[in-house]
């Protein structure tokens, strides 16, 4: 199979820049619990610049990266039960965890301490095949194609825990800082239940983006709220973001951080978090949330803006998300697939 692997981290800078290299690897085999998933697209997420620049601790080199991945099941390991051969399942960021760890028994198996991460841990979606516990994945909705759907993995799933971590409620006002992948999801998300968002960005078409997605107003990171939010999130990895966000929070509101890999947040005045304001960081995700993502995505007929890339323009993708160029989603398009929603992903 093709696969596109890490072999050392490098800075993705420019044309030049290839730091993924395209290669013929055997196809793996599932073991005890798991299924093999022969990929159809694979979403590119900030988390994979993060890996490929050297920004996150990388357990083991060679990597193939990605971690929103659609497959079809072509292969089942021993012990499986409950998904049957050309299931259309996803494979999220969250490979596995304990199950034993005081965090796991708490439901909080983002935080296990052992928790291992596709595409960081395990070899992940851009390839042409990839194995994932059938305890980590989940049936995709005959809604979405499945490189609309993609997205929904990570930057749907994180911003739908963001969204609670932020202590959402529906009718209430939301800011937004950053406009990419996860954000046009979130935003989404809280239009259809009747909030009101302001959205911050540096980038202008990402700001004509939210207005049209349903923003009530969109502006530059500097800009001033037209009115005190209740909850805000942070998709920038940008610190002083953070203390623009609590600028924003009414007294008793909540700055929910979305971001794996942050600079570091500069001095904070006190007075910007007095008024029992809640400042929080969002940690991976848990295989719950990624099940009642999906669903929700579905109910509220969430619609992704995707830019599609073939397989053989992984290195370019991240090249163009590096640069800002990217409005809404990029997706790897793996393979094509008959769809039982429309006769194929095209």
């Amino acid at each position: 199979m093709r696969a596109w692997i890490l072999r050392q981290p490098a800075q993705v800078a420019g044309p030049a820049s290839q730091p993924l290299v395209l290669a013929e690897l055997a196809a793996p085999s599932p073991g005890p619990g798991e299924v093999r998933l022969r990929v159809l697209a694979c979403g590119i997420c900030h988390t994979d610049l993060h890996t490929v620049e050297g920004e996150l601790p990388l357990p083991r080199l060679p990597i193939v990266p990605g971690h929103q991945v659609i497959g079809r099941v072509d292969a089942l390991g021993p012990g499986v039960e409950g998904v049957r051969l050309g299931d259309r399942l996803g494979a999220f960021w969250l490979h596995q965890a304990c199950g034993v760890c005081p965090a796991c028994r708490r439901g909080e198996e983002n935080l296990c301490p052992d928790a291992q991460f596709t595409g960081l841990d395990h070899d992940g979606g851009y390839a042409e095949a990839m194995v994932v516990p059938a305890a980590y994945t989940v049936p995709i909705p005959d809604r979405f194609d499945s490189v609309s759907a993609a997205p929904l993995l990570c930057a749907g799933v994180i911003g739908y825990r963001a969204l609670r971590l932020a202590d959402f409620a529906p009718g209430r006002r939301l800011a937004l800082f950053g406009f990419g992948a996860s954000a046009h999801i979130v935003l989404q998300v809280a239009v259809r239940q009747q909030a009101q968002v302001y959205v911050f960005s540096r980038g202008e078409s990402h700001r004509r983006l939210a207005l049209a997605l349903g923003a009530a107003w969109a502006g530059r990171p500097e800009d001033a709220a037209p009115e005190p939010v209740d909850s805000a999130i942070i998709f920038t990895p940008a610190g002083e973001s953070v203390l623009q966000a609590l600028a924003s929070v009414r007294p008793g509101g909540t700055v929910a951080i979305n971001a794996v890999h942050m600079s570091d947040i500069p001095s904070l005045p006190y007075a910007l978090i007095y008024g029992e304001r809640t400042l929080r960081s969002v940690a991976n995700l848990t295989a719950e949330d990624a099940r009642e993502f999906m669903a929700l995505a579905a109910a509220l007929n969430v619609r992704t803006e995707v830019i599609r890339y073939p397989f053989t323009a992984a290195n370019q993708a991240l090249q163009d998300l590096k640069a800002g160029h990217i409005d809404g989603a990029a997706v790897l398009e793996v393979a094509q697939d008959g769809w039982p929603g429309g006769g194929g992903d095209r």
